[in-house]
């Protein structure tokens, strides 16, 4: 069973930080390529960052890229997204994803509030 668990949501000041994990398990983490979507209020969901299996390509939603990092450990099957510089238009709903064999899977997701 593929499951997807997000970690490490929470309410930060505009400017602050926050590490957003995911562990997954129920597949061979190291063979797929991962990702981070988020969901802000009253918007449609969008990729923020991708990661290929190890690591060789990534890529970030203009928005967002030299602020976030996207990582992954493939020994301990986890994917990461630091978030620095945050920012009230980074409010959203993070979710964690994968495709395999041409199906999405998601994690139940965590909920990012920038606010002062």
């Amino acid at each position: 069973q593929v499951q997807l668990v997000e970690s490490g949501g929470g309410l930060v000041q505009p400017g602050g930080s926050l590490r957003l994990s995911c562990a997954a398990s129920g597949f061979t983490f190291s063979k797929y390529a991962m990702n981070w979507y988020r969901q802000a209020p009253g918007k449609e969901r969008e990729l923020v960052a991708a990661i290929t299996r190890a690591s060789g390509s990534i890529n970030y939603v203009d928005s967002v890229n030299g602020r976030f990092t996207i990582s992954r450990d493939n020994a301990k099957n986890t994917v990461y997204l630091q978030m620095n510089s945050l920012k009230p238009e980074d409010t959203a709903v993070y979710y964690c994803n994968t495709n395999i064999v041409h199906r999405d899977y998601w994690g139940q997701g965590t909920q990012v509030t920038v606010s002062s």
